[in-house]
């Protein structure tokens, strides 16, 4: 697979901040974004449905496809941060246009809902993208988390990354794959899963243990998966029901497919999280996890 990794992000770059999935929750958060990043000398380009909702959707599947093409197509846009998750995502993947995608490469940045869009612009036009912050649950307030920010702007901005992870096994290497699980499942009957090795990060949220167990299972259950996963890297799964069982569920999957298991990657929820690269060459070592 020839990953397209896209350009690195420099000051005087436009950043697109693009509504593809729920309707946002206010505005103010939006110009709160815009101002941070002009500050740091850069420059904004709102999507035409930013402020649009169509029931909990940011605008109807139409006019979110229109856009999503609009800013990959623009020469002018080098970077696209999408507005918020929540859902509405999956919807556009039927639609979409890839080759124009693979044509106009560039950085794609979200997580949760936005998943779903990330794995198939990896498989359908083998772009590299970054599970990462958000505008409005992550840029949209007046100081930003400092951690947030920095993972973001090194991993964007092409700087070298290493994570610090909890695991002891030997060294695995592989295309670093993953990003909310619940929204990985939900592309299950679709073309998503890579051709190769790689190693599975995973985060979810509000999810009872024995869901976690079900998807994992059903990823579990499909070949490309079960043959090519080197390894289980786990972020947070918050708000569950019994971080007992979820321990032991993980533990046992490990032991099952013969996968190394590490725990504490900052892919999550919460305000402090790491940035990134799905498609990526990573290696796990030794309390960390090192991207090529």
């Amino acid at each position: 697979m020839n990953i397209i990794k896209p350009q690195a992000l420099k000051k005087g770059d436009t950043i697109g901040i693009l509504a593809t999935s729920g309707a946002v929750e206010s505005e103010e958060k939006i110009l709160y974004a815009k101002k941070y990043f002009e500050n740091l000398g850069y420059k904004i380009k709102l999507s035409n449905n930013i402020l649009h909702k169509y029931r909990y959707l940011a605008g109807t599947d139409e006019e979110k496809i229109e856009e999503l093409h609009k800013f990959f197509k623009d020469p002018k846009i080098n970077a696209i941060i999408c507005l918020r998750g929540g859902y509405g995502a999956i919807r556009l993947i039927k639609n979409i246009d890839y080759n124009l995608i693979k044509e106009n490469p560039k950085i794609f940045c979200g997580y949760s809902d936005i998943t779903a869009l990330s794995l198939m612009f990896l498989k359908k036009s083998n772009l590299l993208t970054y599970s990462g912050p958000m505008i409005q649950s992550d840029f949209g307030f007046e100081n930003p988390d400092q951690y947030t920010t920095k993972a973001f702007f090194d991993a964007v901005t092409g700087k070298n990354i290493e994570y610090n992870i909890e695991y002891s096994g030997s060294n695995v290497s592989g295309m670093l794959w993953g990003g909310n699980l619940s929204t990985i499942v939900s592309l299950c009957g679709q073309d998503f899963i890579p051709d190769e090795d790689f190693i599975f990060f995973a985060e979810d949220l509000n999810e009872p243990v024995y869901k976690i167990d079900k998807m994992i299972t059903q990823l579990c259950n499909i070949n490309e998966f079960k043959n090519h996963i080197k390894a289980f890297v786990l972020g947070d799964f918050l708000d569950i029901d019994n971080k007992a069982w979820l321990d032991e569920l993980f533990i046992e999957l490990s032991k099952k497919y013969n996968i190394p298991l590490a725990k504490g990657l900052k892919a999550t929820h919460l305000t402090k999280k790491a940035t990134i690269p799905i498609g990526a060459n990573a290696t796990l070592k030794k309390n960390c996890l090192i991207i090529k």
